[in-house]
């Protein structure tokens, strides 16, 4: 049955997600830990900047497709509200934490014309048993539910999913991990905010009888069990001593067990550790490998959710066999100054070795005007010069 006066009902009831710790998970109290609070923002800060570019193929080459409407959309404008980075960092939020981001289609005259993201609390997709058709049932703050036609949502969903149909987001997939984490928390901070650990035995002078003991343990129990109890002093009668067993700073605050959660929560992103703040671990000459880390096993499921969701959405069946939309992760994976010298040296080549680069083409990794001899290769430059 229901308990309609439980504490986090009302939390439930707006989408939160029960677990065993007894904590209702809910999008507030997850983003308060700050393990997945940096986990979450990294991801979807990090594809929010991000160049996502539109690609043509022409015959062998590829070149921006900066004349299609929808290269607009990813790059300078997506609606009247947002920026292409805080539009691209809501949805991929929205898909991290809930497993679908919403945007509404707005038709225009070259297909859409802005995506305005809707609320995934607020709208169900729905798949047909008759004609296997998927619709969206929209319900919005005022007015009418409305029925939106799959052609009119761009839908990212979350890599994972148990349906085919929706994505499952980090609040449902590690609802455990951070309910435990949270009642972690929270029996910490009372442990330091009382000052006292109380953990021992309860020594009387003189034999108690089985009833004596069984009320004893009863009161016992109701006033000092729970982490809303922990820190209270215990109230000894009748000679009763308190022997508490002995621990150290650490056991107290409870740290080994609060840096375990940190890290069971980490492993539900893929987010490197050294990127969560973990200090034991060495950053120095790995910044390279980092980014490739995290490009590698946490961005790349995300790039191909949200290439392969253009393609779906936006672009026509005809426009597929030459259109693509790209993510630019090089910015990830630079390295030091030295490095790129040493990598661009090598793709230029020169003189007895030829490169697969020419220098313009470096010049625009590094953001830098053409020049006019700078679509000759390195090695047709010296030999033009003897």
């Amino acid at each position: 049955m229901l308990d309609l006066q439980a504490e986090g009902l009302p939390d439930f009831m707006r989408g939160g997600y029960a677990n065993a710790a007894g904590r209702t998970v809910t999008e507030k109290s997850a983003l308060s830990n700050a393990t997945f609070f940096r986990a979450v923002n990294l991801i979807a800060s990090t594809i929010g900047m991000l160049p996502l570019n539109l690609h043509r193929r022409v015959g062998d080459k590829i070149e921006k497709a900066d004349s299609h409407p929808i290269w607009r959309l990813l790059r300078v404008k997506p609606n009247r509200w947002q920026t292409p980075y805080q539009f691209k960092s809501y949805m991929q939020g929205r898909a991290l934490l809930r497993g679908n981001a919403y945007a509404y289609k707005v038709p225009g005259v070259r297909g859409p014309q802005a995506l305005a993201p809707l609320d995934p609390a607020r709208i169900r997709p729905v798949l047909d048993d008759t004609d296997f058709t998927l619709a969206y049932e929209y319900q919005p703050k005022n007015g009418a539910q409305r029925i939106f036609k799959a052609e009119d949502i761009f839908h990212l969903r979350a890599p994972w999913s148990s349906d085919g149909i929706c994505g499952d987001g980090l609040l449902k997939v590690a609802a455990e991990a951070l309910g435990l984490a949270q009642v972690t928390d929270e029996a910490a901070a009372r442990l330091l905010r009382n000052g006292a650990y109380v953990g021992g035995v309860l020594e009387h002078p003189k034999s108690l009888s089985p009833e004596a003991v069984l009320n004893l343990r009863a009161q016992f129990e109701e006033r000092y069990v729970g982490t809303e109890n922990a820190g209270r002093w215990v109230v000894a009668e009748e000679g009763m001593q308190v022997k508490p067993f002995g621990a150290t700073g650490k056991d107290a605050e409870g740290l080994s067990q609060r840096k375990h959660q940190a890290e069971e929560v980490s492993r539900y992103t893929g987010v490197p550790r050294p990127l969560l703040m973990f200090d034991e671990t060495s950053w120095g000459t790995g910044i390279e490998q980092l980014g490739l880390f995290l490009v590698t096993y946490c961005l790349l499921p995300w790039f191909n959710a949200w290439e392969e969701t253009i393609a779906d959405s936006l672009l026509t069946e005809s426009e597929r066999l030459s259109l693509y939309a790209k993510f630019n992760e090089a910015a990830l994976l630079r390295g030091s100054l030295k490095d790129q010298a040493e990598f661009f040296a090598k793709a230029l080549g020169g003189p007895g070795a030829g490169g697969f680069m020419v220098a313009n083409e470096a010049r625009e990794k590094m953001d830098m005007n053409p020049e006019a001899w700078g679509n000759t290769p390195a090695w047709m430059q010296g030999t033009a010069d003897e």
